[in-house]
């Protein structure tokens, strides 16, 4: 789900109340049912950036963040990562689809019969991102469109107009996402970690290097996380904000850029005012023990 603006905090209150309403109901009902599993009640991540907010589940969020990485290792400019977050946006939602209209497939529905690849292949967010990205290449003057005829030239809809209401949303995640706002991804992260130490270490490194490539250079590791050396400002953003878009599968707990510090359970970047600091020359990542 995406929301904007000033709806977000009432939409996370009534989730959290009705989450609260049903662990209520569920511990009424006896102590034979010890647990209930609930990983996408409402929005877990907020995204701000130039005065506007979106806010993501979790699994959306991850979606975005590999969008925009596959856009920046491509070189493409900020204006084609909106697009593509534009159309995946009202194609899939963000999500990641086994399914669709015939056989359309993936994050921006895709559709084996019409060339676009295997079916395997455009489940896969990073091969059907490239695919996108290089079929809007192809638009003769697709730069100085407007979103939705941009990407209409590249999914010939049946509804060409469609793609210009998520415009402004998709600048929001673009702008976060590509290292140009500061602490901008926040994404809560509560209950049991998806994994912890070593095996949590090898995940967030195998990924960050699918997503970014040779680009990334060579993540160092320690015994509680991993440090990423960083060239400057923006590109250390990136990777903070990739990072925390990814947490909640890869058993992140802390993230440290700049001198602030993400947190999972708060989900918020704060100041870091001891020895922790990270400075910006380097993106710090904890995982959890």
């Amino acid at each position: 789900m995406w929301v904007s603006k000033k709806p977000v905090a009432v939409l996370l209150v009534l989730g959290i109340a009705a989450v609260a309403g049903v662990i209520a109901v569920v511990n009424s009902m006896g102590s034979s049912i010890k647990s209930i599993n609930l990983p996408r009640i409402g929005p877990a991540c907020v995204v701000s950036a130039d005065g506007g907010e979106v806010a993501l589940d979790t699994v959306q969020m991850a979606n975005a963040a590999t969008i925009t990485a596959v856009g920046v290792i491509r070189k493409m400019p900020e204006r084609a990562i909106v697009v593509a977050l534009a159309t995946a946006l009202q194609e899939s939602k963000l999500e990641n689809l086994e399914h669709g209209d015939r056989d359309s497939l993936g994050l921006f529905q895709q559709r084996p019969s019409q060339g676009w690849g295997k079916p395997d292949q455009l489940v896969d967010p990073r091969y059907s991102s490239k695919k996108f990205y290089s079929s809007l290449k192809r638009v003769k003057g697709w730069q100085n469109m407007r979103v939705t005829d941009a990407a209409q030239r590249v999914q010939k809809s049946a509804y060409p107009e469609a793609y210009q209401k998520w415009a402004e949303e998709a600048e929001v995640l673009a702008k976060a996402l590509t290292g140009k706002a500061t602490g901008a991804v926040a994404c809560t992260i509560t209950g049991e970690p998806a994994m912890r130490g070593q095996t949590a270490i090898r995940k967030v490194t195998a990924g960050l290097k699918l997503d970014w490539g040779r680009g990334l250079g060579q993540p160092v590791t320690q015994p509680t996380g991993l440090t990423l050396a960083i060239s400057n400002i923006d590109t250390g953003w990136r990777y903070a904000h990739w990072l925390v878009s990814h947490a909640r599968d890869t058993g992140l707990e802390r993230v440290r850029f700049a001198d602030l510090e993400w947190h999972a359970p708060t989900g918020k970047w704060q100041p870091v005012t001891d020895d922790r600091k990270a400075g910006n020359a380097h993106v710090v990542v904890e995982v959890f023990s």
